[in-house]
């Protein structure tokens, strides 16, 4: 796997079977996040400039965003990236896709 690079959920699903220590956001709603989630960090798309202080120790390591469906997160990689982070992959499908595997 690349910087910066996508990653799909199959990747991800590995990731969190083996227990790997994953620096796992979620860019979803709290509405959502309370309905399914897969217990990475909320913090919601809207709310993502409001929290880059709290992001700012994971700068230059790999950071997984995932949404429902892999827009959100898309748009939250996409500015994260314009911040200087260097490591932010975007999980292809989102939430939807994970739980249909």
């Amino acid at each position: 796997m690349g910087i910066n690079e996508d990653i799909s959920v199959e990747q991800l699903k590995e990731l969190i079977d083996s227990g790997a220590a994953i620096n796992l956001i979620d860019v979803r709603e709290d509405y959502e996040y309370e309905d399914d989630n897969l217990g990475g960090k909320l913090i919601p798309l809207g709310t993502l400039l409001d929290n880059l202080e709290e992001l700012e120790p994971l700068k230059d390591q790999e950071i997984i965003i995932h949404c429902r469906s892999g827009a959100r997160s898309g748009r939250a990689k996409e500015y994260l990236n314009a911040q200087g982070f260097t490591n932010v992959r975007n999980v292809l499908g989102g939430i939807m896709a994970y739980r249909n595997l």
